[in-house]
């Protein structure tokens, strides 16, 4: 076995969901998710079939996303993983939901940082076993960075 590092690319003002599923109906699955929890959502979704012919299957509103998405599957390469792409909506407004799709078994990361996945590598094929989700602290907040972070969630609506 080996490993290997595979950095997503994430397209400008979106969002990645990265996760793990079980079956073929996943792509239909995630996408009914998607605009019905957030109307107006523009998104991407591929999915590493792990059986059968083995293909990244997909669907998508937004061509730049869904081939966005294509492309990381395809890079991960990883059995039954999945690759969302999101515009004008939030991970905090989907995840919920998605966990709530039968087929999905977990969910990585949902995040606008840069993301590296970290994928196993064997004869039968590729696994995840994590992630690097965007950089390290730098340090812990103050007071003033407290006040900051509080105005910050009510001016985006996250908070009253």
């Amino acid at each position: 076995m080996k490993t290997e590092l595979v950095k997503m690319e994430i397209p400008a003002d979106s969002n990645i969901i990265l996760g793990q599923s079980h079956f073929i109906k996943t792509v239909e699955d995630i996408c009914e998710a998607l605009i019905n929890t957030v109307p107006g959502i523009q998104y991407g979704v591929a999915f590493c079939e792990a059986s059968g012919k083995c293909l990244v299957r997909y669907n998508g509103n937004d061509p730049v996303l869904t081939d966005a998405a294509c492309n990381n599957a395809m890079a991960l390469s990883a059995g039954h993983s999945f690759v969302v792409l999101i515009k004008n909506a939030f991970p905090i407004n989907v995840t919920g939901r998605l966990k709530d799709v039968p087929e999905i078994c977990r969910l990585f990361c949902a995040t606008a940082n840069p993301v590296e996945v970290i994928v196993a590598r064997s004869s039968q094929g590729g696994g995840i076993l994590g992630v690097i989700d965007g950089f390290g602290p730098k340090g812990i907040e103050s007071d003033d960075d407290k006040e900051w972070r509080k105005k910050f969630l009510r001016d985006i609506g996250y908070k009253f």
